[in-house]
Order: C-alpha cells, then structure tokens, then sequence
C-alpha cells in the first residue's frame, strides 16, 4: 500500500490516493470504513451500556428477593396468629376430650370408634359427643398400626387364630377396628399359629379334661377357636 502523504489517504479499495475526510473514493466511488478508533470507542460504549443494565437486573432481583421473603414472612406470623386465636376459641371440654383420646390410642391401641364411644359413654369419660367427635377427628393416629398391635397382644397373651384375631377386631362387641385395618392387622401380624394352636388344645387339656378328637373340634369350630385344620392337627399330633 503505497505511503500517505499530508491531506491525502489511500482508497481502501483501489489504492487511489484521496483526501483524508473522503468519505467515498472520487475514483471507485466505494465508501471509506471506519478507522479504529471509532471501532473501539463503539466497543467500548457498547460494554459499559451492557455493565449498566446488568447492574440494575441484579439490583431488582435483590429488591424482589427481599420483598418475597418480607411477604413470606408477613403469610407465616399471620397464619401464627390465625391458629393461636382458633385455639382460644377451642372449649376446653374438647381439648380435654382430644387429651383422654389421645391416651387411649397411645396406651390401648384403640380404634376410632371405640375411642368416641369410651369417650361418650356414662360408664367412660361421659364426654359429650361434640367434644368426642372434635377428639377423633383432630387425633393425629394411625388405626392400621394400633389394629396390629392389638392383634398381636390376642395372639401373645390369648394365643388366638389368625380368623379369632380379625373377627375380634372388627366386632361391635371386640375392638370396632374397619375392615381394612383389621386385614393390615393379620396381613403384617407375624405369629406362629401353630404353636397359637397347640397352646390352646393344652388348656382344653389340662383344665377341661377334653379328649383329642373333642379338642380337634374345638380348634376348628367357627364358634370356637376359628384355627385351620391343618394347625389344629399340628396341635393334636403334638399334645403330650
């Protein structure tokens, strides 16, 4: 490219010496780019204007983060203050029925049903039955897992067969435990029915002088133990 000289500049394009502030070349007539200085100073304007604006995003983002949790905040303390006052207007006959009704599930393993009816019964808590019906809809329990441990206190302390146990926790003169619990119950009860068995054809034995075919039937009678046959001939093959 040739040399410029003073007041003249060389075309971009066809190396035509041309003035310095010719914008398109008198000889090509193709337009002169930018020197770069221009270029640099756009660059230069171009990031700061960026830096600018990213600094305000991040600003805003802050401000709403801090407003979400200031709101957030504001929602718990209110829904605080919400349940305190609900608990003030709670009588105190029903918090001291949600209390006896929480004793029986803790320490009986009772159902439902069997906890509204000991807490309205004149021969129970004698509650009444809107302070027993706000008990077992506020306990926090659950019946599937106290229908089991009631099984298996039937089956330590009573050695009962595993039909015995569920028609005792279903009965409205038993345990009053739904359907479905109950089958949780015997479903997940791990018992030894055949050791359940035998255990109760000694005791026909030694207390009722019962011979073995009596005790057979005995053990497998629907008005009696309720045991399968195969395990009530377990418990007579084992009889001393």
């Amino acid at each position: 490219m040739k040399k410029e000289m003073n007041g003249t500049k060389s075309c971009k394009h066809c190396q035509t010496e041309i003035p310095v502030a010719a914008k398109v070349c008198p000889n090509c007539r193709k337009k002169q780019g930018m020197g770069c200085l221009p270029k640099i100073f756009i660059v230069v304007v171009i990031i700061i204007i960026l830096a600018v604006i990213g600094s305000m995003g991040s600003g805003d983002s802050s401000d709403l983060e801090d407003n979400s949790n200031s709101t957030t905040n504001t929602q718990i303390e209110m829904n605080d203050n919400t349940e305190a006052e609900e608990e003030e207007d709670i009588p105190t006959e029903y918090k001291s029925a949600l209390n006896k009704a929480k004793s029986y599930s803790d320490q009986m393993f009772m159902s439902k049903k069997g906890i509204y009816n000991q807490l309205t019964s004149s021969y129970g808590e004698g509650f009444s039955e809107e302070a027993a019906q706000y008990a077992v809809d506020n306990l926090d329990v659950d019946y599937k897992e106290n229908a089991l441990h009631k099984a298996k206190e039937y089956s330590d302390q009573m050695a009962m067969s595993k039909k015995g146990i569920y028609n005792q926790l279903i009965s409205s003169a038993g345990e009053q435990f739904t359907e479905k619990q109950a089958q949780y119950a015997v479903d997940n009860l791990e018992a030894d029915y055949n050791a359940n068995a035998l255990q109760k054809a000694k005791e026909y034995q030694t207390q009722m002088d019962m011979s073995p075919s009596a005790i057979y039937d005995q053990l497998t009678s629907s008005y009696g133990e309720q045991f399968t046959e195969e395990e009530a001939q377990y418990a007579i093959d084992h009889l001393d």
